[in-house]
């Protein structure tokens, strides 16, 4: 096991000791601009808590397994987790190790770290368990994280997640929705784009968006029908003119929002301005 030890109370101290020795030749904003500089040197600093290792060096001593280990003690015994036991996790030959703990972990916070590690690392594995992170119950924050790391490679999850749609919930099938809009072109995504678009009347701009980033023109003739509708306000016909537009297409007149309360603030804040 490996000891516990709150790196950064360690560097706190680095620190006072830097500012004590410099008193009268550094000003406190200059030591402030210096910290990502003597961070780096305290890196390399042999320390007697870290049996006279530097925390570089510490860490990367031990195997991936012991490495995250270390990190779940430090997460439960509420110790912060230092950059340097982070990046001997994130650069060490360790994929398969972070892979297993991520399918085994429950606990969120350290959920949270393994994903940044597998993003980080360029994994492409793990795609499985991210779709449960969005479909389960775990938090917003784990969510949007699956959502960021899946979209980068949507072609991949592409035929589980237009699956998984047909089941979930609303407020977990947005998640999916976005992954789906960064796919390549494909009549089921735009199918599911464009109604997903026309069932959220709430939420206009954000559905127009994704089918803006989809970037299928074959989704111009909704959005010229909701361009035309009566139900939306100014704020959602701009965004719905946005997307009509990223498309390659073009509203040929303007509409008269001139009663719209939206418009109105908005314009009245421009006369102030």
């Amino acid at each position: 096991m490996i000891k516990i030890i709150d790196i950064d109370k360690l560097f706190d101290a680095y620190i006072s000791d830097y500012v004590y020795s410099n008193i009268d030749k550094v000003k406190p904003e200059e030591i402030e601009n210096k910290i990502p500089e003597l961070y780096n040197e305290f890196g390399d600093t042999a320390l007697k808590e870290l049996d006279g290792q530097s925390p570089k060096t510490f860490y990367r001593s031990f195997s991936g397994n012991e490495l995250i280990e270390c990190l779940k003690e430090h997460i439960k015994k509420g110790v912060e987790v230092s950059d340097f036991l982070y990046e001997a996790i994130r650069d060490g030959d360790n994929e398969e190790d972070v892979f297993d703990a991520l399918f085994s972990e429950e606990d969120e916070e350290t959920i949270l770290y393994l994903m940044n590690v597998m993003q980080e690392k360029n994994s492409k594995k793990g795609a499985k368990r991210y779709l449960e992170f969005i479909i389960s119950d775990y938090s917003e924050p784990i969510r949007e994280l699956a959502t960021e790391i899946l979209s980068e490679n949507a072609n991949e999850v592409k035929e589980q997640a237009i699956e998984l749609i047909k089941d979930v919930s609303e407020d977990k099938k947005v998640y999916l929705v976005e992954i789906l809009s960064k796919a390549d072109k494909d009549d089921r995504i735009l199918g599911i784009l464009t109604e997903q678009l026309l069932a959220h009347k709430e939420n206009y701009p954000l559905y127009a968006n994704y089918i803006a980033n989809y970037g299928d023109e074959r989704a111009l003739p909704v959005l010229y029908q909701l361009a035309e509708s009566e139900e939306i306000n100014y704020a959602d016909y701009e965004e719905i003119r946005f997307a009509i537009e990223s498309l390659g297409g073009f509203l040929d007149h303007e509409r008269d929002f001139s009663r719209d309360k939206i418009y109105q603030k908005i314009k009245t804040s421009e006369k102030r301005n």
